[in-house]
């Protein structure tokens, strides 16, 4: 599902914990993932999400973790071994027609696709697929960089999300983004 990807070596630098100052995991993310969560990182990189929310999920939570660059899941397992939390997460490589989702029908209760909708060709496939994998009632929080999408983009990427079947749930304040939490 590549369209134009961001380089691996970028991933050590969204790891910087510079980063945490505006977009801080935990304060994002606490709304929406409780102890024994069932929970899914699209667009993962090197996991500076994945291992907050792995964490949160707790030991009875699990976190599905996916992105097309397999030296970007490789390093997020490194972490997430030297982190305690590789039991939680399912690290998954996905492919150029499809994020390998299948398995999770119905299953996940949150999804999580930072910076990446900008990445894919098919948007509209994309959000498809991520809804079929949220329980009824699961949520997607979606936020896409200001440095690189507009906000008529993120519109667009919005109505496209409408499209695949959700609903815009609220808008959301999160630092340098665009963002949205999206309900199946």
């Amino acid at each position: 599902m590549a369209e134009h990807v961001c380089p691996w070596w970028i991933g050590y630098i969204l790891l910087s914990p510079l980063r945490r100052l505006s977009q801080n995991p935990r304060k994002i993310l606490a709304p929406y993932i409780e102890s024994g969560a069932i929970v899914l990182d699209v667009g993962c990189a090197m996991g500076f999400f994945s291992l907050d929310m792995a964490e949160m999920a707790g030991p009875e939570g699990r976190v599905v973790c996916v992105d097309l660059q397999p030296k970007m899941i490789k390093a997020l397992v490194r972490r997430a071994t030297k982190a305690g939390v590789i039991e939680r997460i399912d690290h998954r490589v996905c492919d150029k027609n499809g994020l390998g989702l299948e398995d999770l029908r119905g299953k996940v209760d949150f999804a999580l696709a930072y910076a990446v909708v900008h990445e894919v060709p098919d948007a509209e496939a994309f959000f498809q697929q991520i809804n079929t994998a949220l329980r009824p009632g699961g949520t997607c929080l979606v936020a896409e960089p200001k440095g690189h999408v507009s906000e008529k983009k993120f519109e667009e990427t919005l109505a496209t999300a409408e499209k695949a079947g959700f609903e815009l749930n609220e808008r959301l304040k999160i630092g340098r983004s665009h963002a949205a939490l999206l309900k199946r």
